[in-house]
Order: C-alpha cells, then structure tokens, then sequence
C-alpha cells in the first residue's frame, strides 16, 4: 500500500492541489469534471499502464528500461529518458509556488478581510520580500531532498504513510465544515451538474492536458515507483486505485474550495489566485474558526506538495545513483534545482528582467511533458517487444483486450497528444471558427 500511496500522493500534490480547482473554475466547473474523468479513464490509464510496465518488467530507472525492452534500435531508445529532467524544471518552480503555501501557514493567523487586501497580500508574498522568499523556498527543497534521501522505501513509504492519511482526514474536516455552509448545494452543483453548453475545444484540450498532468505522466515517476514495486502487484487494479484516488480527492478538493468561494464572491471562480486570494478573505470573516481551518488548509496543501516534490526528483535520482551514489547525486540535482529556483525568485522580485518562472512552466507544460508521454506512446506502439509487455497484461487482460490495448497506444494516443501539443502554441478553436 505504501507504493499506491506514493503514486496518489505525487499525482494529487502536482495536479489537483494546485491546478485542479482553478481549472475546474475556468472551465465552467462540471462539464470540464466529466471530461477530465473520461481522459483519466482512458488516455490516462492506457499510458499509466504503459509507464508501469516499463519499470516492472525491468526493475531498472527508465533509460535502462527503453534499452532493454527495446526490439529496434536499444541504444537510441534510451534518449527517451531525457523525459526525467521535466521533473527537475517542473520541481524548480513548483517550490517556488510550495513555499507560498508554506507562507500562508504562517498569514493564516491574520487573514486580510477583503479581495483588495488578499491580493496585495498574495503579491507582496509573490514578489516582495525577496529574503523570506528564498529561505521559504530552502525549507521545501531541503524537505524533498531529505526525504529523497532515505530512498523509496525510507523515505518516500514512510512519508506518504504519515502525510497522506493526515492529509485526507483534514480534508474531510474542511468538507463536513463546508457542509454546514449555505453554499454547499452551489458548490455540488456546480462541480456534479453537467452544464454541457459551458464547453469548448480548448476546454475539452484543457481536461485532457490536466489528465495528463495530475497523473504525472511523462516524467519517469510512474516507471520509477513500478520498479520498486512487489513481485505480485497486479499493475492494472494499482493503476485503477490511483486513479480513482486520484479523481476522488481532486473533486473533494473541489467541493471544499468553491463551497468557501460561492460564500465570497462568484466572479473570482475564474481567478488563477482563487485558492490564495478568495479563500482567504472567506476566513478571515469566520473569526478564530476561520483562522484554524485556513491553517489545516494550507497545511493539507503543504503535505501534498512535499509528496509531489519527492515524486519529481525521485526518477532522476533513480537513474544517478548507479553511475555516480544517490548521495551525489541528490546533491547535483539539489544545486541544479537551487539556481533554477532562485532565478524563479529574482525575475519575480524585478531583480532580473527574464521571467524565469514562466519560461519554465511553459517548457515543461507545453513541451517536455507532451513530448515525454508521446515518446512512451510511439515506444510501446513501434519499438518496443511487446512479448515483454505482453506477457505482463496477460496476467488480468483477454487477448482481444491486449489488441485493443496496443491499436489506442498505437494510433490513438500519438494523435491526442499531438493534438494538445499543438493546441499549446495556436489554439486549434480558431480553426473551428
């Protein structure tokens, strides 16, 4: 159970905690939810296998497991890997937005009562106190190296056995409040009542994307933790289990966040800031109660970042540690992640005039991650032996399952992903218009 829990742990804190609700916000809420599930369960699953597979049947980081599940061309095949550096760009500046939440533990004892005062709040945080910013930010990457560190078993089990329970158990605190608010119902119904006219291409390219995202997908993660698994784990009721852990506390996610927003004001669902700004001056008005719950909120979102942290840099470290020890090579990829981290902190203090935090969001997001999970895609369809892989999905598939299984990894999904890769930089909408 500790590997599941590594899994969820990573694909929660990288997608829902942060990303999810203000996607769900800007998409028109329900429609967007029903898509974003029917990716996970399809695209989503196929490719998860895909990446489970990879690890277990060689039990090696993934560079090795392209070279040695490859029919054509071995050698070439292990430039795929190149996919778990995205893990190190997205780490760079995703402590960066985890040391924000660490801030807001500390704000959540004197919370701003109106949006003005929120918003200024959360910029002074962003790009103000240059200081406070980097010793936020070496806080939460001495805590992801740390625990990366003590290993798979170690560290990572053993954090996700402690974190994740505490962290579902104040999230289902902050639902049971939200329940005894007047604005429970807006919230169910907004997340749970399909408004499909609420639909575009790009919202239905955004679910997809966000799939992709929260599932950790195209990094090396889900190979990683595989091949550290037990023998005997069956890989397709795992990769379900994520999954529907996955979805689950995403929407519980959901439902406590617009449940608090439809108290404040509807405009600011469709705010990029809603979890740092709206929130926040709906607790300021809750008095002592309102201070205790936005603490145990930002406190749910810390532990699921740090799990997510820990997932990122875990398959980089994986493929190091046999050239060069995993104590090296955690501190290299420390260093690495340091500059990146620190240059993330000066373009937003104005002390730097590059954006550094945008071009490494747009890198991975619109870049490395599609091609990552495209390269797995054209793998599994053209180069891999599929004897390896189909020995494995004989063990809980039927033979016409198998072939269908290869036929959407084949075809399907290279087209899909090709389809989100271009949508990234010209919007496909504008061709249906």
């Amino acid at each position: 159970m500790g590997f599941i829990l590594s899994l969820t742990g990573g694909a929660i804190g990288l997608g829902n905690a942060w990303k999810f609700p203000t996607m769900v916000g800007q998409n028109g809420g329900s429609a967007f939810i029903l898509i974003f599930i029917l990716f996970c369960l399809s695209i989503g699953l196929v490719l998860f296998l895909a990446e489970m597979m990879l690890g277990k049947s060689t039990r090696d980081n993934l560079a090795n497991s392209y070279f040695k599940t490859a029919k054509f061309y071995p050698k070439y095949m292990k430039f795929g890997a190149i996919a778990m550096l995205s893990g190190i760009f997205v780490l760079s500046f995703y402590l960066i937005i985890l040391s924000w939440v660490f801030q807001y533990l500390f704000y959540s004892f004197s919370l701003p009562n109106t949006n003005d005062k929120a918003l200024e709040l959360f910029k002074n945080a962003v790009s103000s106190n240059v200081k406070i910013n980097i010793l936020c930010f070496l806080f939460c990457l001495f805590c992801t190296l740390y625990f990366v560190k003590k290993g798979i078993v170690l560290g990572i089990e053993r954090l996700n056995v402690v974190l994740m329970p505490l962290l579902c158990l104040i999230m289902i605190f902050l639902l049971f409040y939200s329940i005894s608010e007047g604005a429970f119902v807006k919230a169910i119904k907004f997340i749970f009542y399909p408004d499909f006219s609420k639909l575009n291409f790009k919202s239905i390219l955004d679910a997809l994307g966000l799939s992709l995202f929260t599932l950790c997908l195209g990094i090396g993660c889900i190979s990683t933790y595989a091949a550290n698994s037990q023998e005997d784990t069956n890989i397709l009721k795992a990769s379900l289990l994520v999954i529907f852990l996955n979805i689950t506390i995403g929407l519980l996610m959901a439902v406590v966040v617009f449940a608090f927003a439809f108290l404040s004001d509807e405009n600011l669902l469709n705010d990029a800031a809603l979890v740092f700004v709206s929130l926040n001056v709906l607790f300021s008005k809750l008095g002592l109660i309102g201070n205790i719950l936005a603490f145990l909120f930002f406190l749910a979102l810390f532990f699921a970042g740090i799990t997510s942290a820990v997932s990122m840099i875990e398959p980089f470290t994986f493929y190091l540690e046999k050239k060069i020890g995993r104590n090296k090579s955690i501190l290299y990829i420390g260093i690495i992640v340091f500059i990146l981290g620190l240059s993330c902190i000066f373009s937003m203090c104005n002390i730097i005039k590059i954006d550094v935090f945008y071009i490494l969001d747009f890198l991975t997001s619109n870049i490395m991650l599609p091609v990552g999970v495209f390269f797995t895609s054209i793998f599994l369809g053209f180069f891999a032996n599929k004897i390896i892989f189909i020995k494995i999905l004989r063990k809980f598939m039927k033979k016409r399952l198998i072939f269908l299984y290869f036929t959407f990894v084949k075809y399907i999904c290279p087209i899909i992903i090709i389809l989100v890769f271009i949508n990234n930089f010209y919007p496909l909408s504008k061709l249906l218009n």
